[in-house]
């Protein structure tokens, strides 16, 4: 009976073991170094498939830095500062753009089933035979080395690499494109977040004004008390007022803070991160904003990243289903083997081969017949899907529309409010003090008028995030749409 294990000695001991080491160490050295350098090649150009960086995508006026360069500082930040903080700190376009970077590599692992696998092999063993009977009566101990080398090559498949190829491909753009909407989300939300913290900044001195105002009626009502001319009951209307605007100036800044909170999150900064700004440039308030609803509509539909990516979704669905198709046709492949067999007691041998062969799946148990059914399906979903989109763009079109529409006219109507509402109070508290009117008049007119002045402040700032919104709502939000233009005297 022959008998044959592999016998693990010291190296030095033997020569030939040394010598078909250095020929195992060798092919080893290949196999790891072709690996080494692919991880910092880029034979296939995909690095160039995806934007340069996790704002690359979007339009960049010259004087805005690169991400790498953003740091923060102790400078006021502008508008500008605080959305190119935002894209380039905000973990959200991060791992968008990490995305895509990923499926950008699988186009690449598309690619290269087009070329030929090539892999070597080698092995080093001391062998022993015994006998067992008369005609092998002796151990016998030799040594053998083999090297091998093997090359595969899918010559024609009929479109199976194709389409899962062009999956790859439809798929890093839908990641494009969703990169791109995350990017004008992010965008929107640190426009809203700067405006939205001057807007509670501006509330926080309307109802310290309201505070002054609420104080100087308390101050009346006691002087007018003291002297015998008012009552109990309007010192204590005056004294509930006062109470109830020193509660909304609390209010009101703590919501400052909490804005600023939400600013700083915006830009990828803890919470609590203390920052300076510049204040906005508040542009007029259109005299006039009437634009074809339906063009703009269509015009979004051309340019939103979301809806694009949905319709890439769609083809990469079609092109699953082509490749499911595939699978089932039959494979023309290539290959080829060396080897090379040299043993102490054996002549040494070399081996070659080269051949072609055709694989072709006669059953796969249906296997095949339901991937197509689940890929055909699936693009009913998409299909589905990309309308819901199409849908949704018109919605956010037609109410960021009537969001700046209604903007407009609440910031003419605000400012008409708060300065009816000025000469009222300062009627109502003339009269007051002159004692003809009464406590609950001038309460009900400085009410008014804090009233007035909050909604003035809301209405400016959200007219300028509802051009914004409908900026991001177009598919259009960049540093333009941002850019200042005519100041308000």
């Amino acid at each position: 009976m022959k008998e044959s294990k592999v016998v693990f000695v010291s190296v030095n001991n033997h020569s030939r073991l040394c010598e078909a080491a250095k020929v195992i160490a060798t092919g080893l050295l290949v196999g790891v170094a072709i690996p080494a350098v692919a991880e910092q090649a880029d034979p296939f150009s995909t690095q160039g498939l995806t934007a340069s960086s996790v704002a690359g995508s979007i339009h960049r006026p010259l004087l805005v830095i690169p991400c790498e360069n953003v740091q923060f500082s102790k400078t006021p930040l502008s508008l500008t500062d605080v959305v190119e903080r935002a894209l380039c700190n905000n973990p959200q376009t991060r791992e968008a753009w990490a995305n895509a970077r990923v499926q950008a590599a699988q186009v690449g692992v598309g690619k290269s089933a087009y070329l030929p696998s090539i892999s070597i092999a080698g092995a080093v063993s001391r062998n022993r035979t015994g006998g067992s009977n008369s005609f092998t009566p002796r151990t016998a101990t030799y040594d053998q080395k083999n090297v091998s080398a093997s090359l595969n090559y899918l010559l024609y498949d009929f479109g199976a690499r194709a389409a899962t190829l062009e999956n790859a491909r439809q798929v890093l753009t839908a990641l494009n494109s969703t990169q791109d909407a995350t990017i004008q989300s992010v965008f929107l939300f640190a426009v809203q977040a700067y405006y939205q913290l001057f807007a509670t900044q501006a509330a926080v001195a309307s109802v310290k004004k309201a505070e002054k105002s609420a104080l100087e009626s308390l101050n009346a009502a006691t002087a007018r008390y003291n002297v015998g001319r008012g009552t109990p009951a309007d010192k204590l209307q005056a004294q509930t007022a006062y109470s109830q605007a020193v509660l909304n100036r609390i209010q009101a800044e703590g919501d400052a803070r909490n804005a600023q909170g939400v600013l700083a999150n915006s830009m990828g900064m803890d919470a609590n991160r203390t920052f300076a700004l510049t204040p906005p440039s508040l542009q007029v308030a259109d005299a006039q904003f009437e634009q074809d609803i339906a063009g703009l509509i269509e015009e979004a539909r051309s340019l939103r990243p979301d809806l694009a990516a949905a319709k890439a979704q769609v083809n990469a669905a079609k092109a699953t289903a082509e490749a499911a198709k595939s699978a089932g046709m039959p494979t023309i492949s290539l290959s080829s083997n060396l080897l090379h067999s040299e043993s102490s007691i054996f002549t040494t041998a070399n081996n070659a081969a080269l051949g072609v062969s055709l694989n072709y799946p006669l059953f796969t148990g249906y296997n095949i017949t339901y991937r197509i059914r689940a890929a055909e399906a699936q693009i009913e979903t998409r299909l589905a899907q990309q309308e819901k989109i199409s849908q949704q763009v018109a919605l956010d079109v037609w109410k960021a529309y009537q969001g700046v529409v209604t903007g407009t006219q609440a910031v003419k109507s605000s400012i008409v409010l708060v300065s009816s509402a000025i000469q009222s109070e300062r009627v109502a508290l003339g009269r007051y003090k002159a004692g003809v009117g009464n406590i609950l008049d001038l309460l009900i007119v400085q009410t008014s008028l804090a009233s007035a002045r909050l909604q003035n402040i809301q209405a400016v700032y959200n007219w300028h995030i509802a051009k914004a919104a409908l900026a991001q709502a177009m598919g259009k939000l960049d540093f333009s749409a941002i850019a200042p233009e005519k100041t308000s005297p």
